[in-house]
């Protein structure tokens, strides 16, 4: 597609989208400390702000007292100009939350994910997120986006989702597109551990690393990386399916591995086969293997450390083929890097001189939905912007030149 030519009209949307965000990432400021951070005139900047707080994209947000008793108007972005929706969809639970342009959370609800069939699971996400719409008293065209995270990888050419195993027939075409005409907004599905390591990585406050690593660990096993801030996805969206990785001489812990690869050995159904062979009674999930090693169990201790010893495999492969600077432990299993960390880290000076500094999840529960939620945001700013200022001749959706659509 050939670049449109320069024109006035590109020129002061191109200022306005700059103010806009300096706005958003750095806070509420004057016009005059618009000017000197972004090196646009006064006229400029106050011609700028008129226009966008005219199309409802930036409001007041106070005074600020200058020398000689003068005041300043301070001016922010106005959050409830559009909001986003946010769906996380897993074996066990489902998340949704609404969120408005600030990315502030304004509705959010949670259920046990009961359904046997997909397209159960899929209606019962709707349902979800329309609970989440009514608490927030919104109706679908007040969504500018919805991002869906889910186990395995969306192909849009198909409009399958591939190598989600621990949800039964969640590969059947067109259930993606069932939830979009259910829901009746513009959406978009995404893989949950990538979801999940940009969630994380985005409230971190020390979110400065150069190459990030996420393994969500429960039902399944996948990974998230994040280079300078981006999502690194692959050629097919298939970057970071560590749980493919073929794994040789696993010990058998009870049933033998499903398909002898690292996902049935660092999951959440390793941990209570390592502890139902090793001894551990009564109805077990991995959440009762971790509160009994606690609780000072040596058996249960036991499978949470065999679990912390084959965690280590794959951080050290994913070292020596990523080299990050940070990897951080996520998921149901990612819950008990309390017992898990020593052993990792153990483990680790044993196997590789490559060594990344190991953490637990800060975001928790919430890391795919937060994730989810940011990925709606990157889309849903630049389209809310380009529609509250474009001239009527202009094609209304389109992303500003200097903005992304991560999509």
């Amino acid at each position: 597609m050939s670049t449109p030519p320069w024109n006035r009209r590109r020129l002061r949307s191109n200022n306005e989208w700059m103010l806009l965000e300096r706005l958003r990432l750095e806070g509420p400021a004057s016009r005059a400390q618009l000017a000197r951070d972004s090196g646009l005139s006064k006229p400029t900047v106050s011609s700028a702000l008129a226009v966008l707080e005219r199309a409802g994209l930036v409001r007041e947000a106070g005074t600020h007292a200058r020398a000689r008793g003068r005041v300043a108007v301070l001016y922010e972005p106005e959050p409830t100009a559009g909001h986003v929706l946010g769906i996380d969809i897993g074996r066990a639970r489902l998340r949704t939350a609404v969120a408005d342009l600030s990315g502030a959370i304004v509705a959010r609800t949670e259920t046990r994910n009961r359904g046997r069939a997909a397209t159960t699971v899929a209606d019962a996400a709707v349902a979800c997120a329309a609970q989440a719409l009514g608490d927030a008293g919104l109706a679908p065209a007040d969504i500018v986006h919805t991002t869906v995270g889910t186990p395995g990888v969306f192909d849009r050419r198909t409009g399958r989702v591939h190598y989600a195993v621990n949800l039964p027939g969640w590969g059947r075409p067109g259930l993606i597109e069932r939830m979009r005409e259910s829901l009746g907004t513009p959406l978009s599905a995404h893989n949950d551990a990538n979801l999940a390591a940009l969630g994380e990585y985005t409230s971190r406050a020390d979110a400065d690393s150069r190459l990030f690593v996420y393994v969500l660990i429960g039902t399944g096993l996948g990974m998230g990386i994040v280079a300078d801030g981006e999502l690194f996805l692959g050629a097919h969206g298939a970057a970071g399916e560590i749980g493919f990785l073929p794994l040789d001489g696993v010990p058998a812990s009870g049933a033998a591995p499903r398909r002898g690869m690292l996902e049935d050995a660092v999951s959440a159904d390793a941990v209570v086969r390592a502890a139902r062979a090793l001894g551990v009674p009564g109805p077990l999930t991995a959440k009762r293997v971790f509160d009994a090693a606690r609780s000072g169990d040596r058996a249960a201790y036991e499978a949470v450390r065999q679990e912390g010893e084959r965690l280590a495999l794959a951080v050290a492969a994913v070292s020596a083929v990523l080299d990050p600077d940070l990897v951080v432990l996520g998921g149901g299993v990612g819950r008990g890097a309390d017992l898990l960390l020593a052993t990792v880290n153990g483990a680790l000076h044993r196997l590789t001189p490559l060594r990344p500094r190991v953490e637990a999840s800060a975001a928790g529960d919430d890391a795919v939905l937060l994730g989810a939620l940011t990925t709606a945001l990157r889309v849903a700013r630049p389209l809310v912007f380009d529609r509250r200022t474009a001239a009527p001749e202009r094609a209304s959706g389109t992303v500003p030149d200097n903005a992304k659509d991560p999509r």
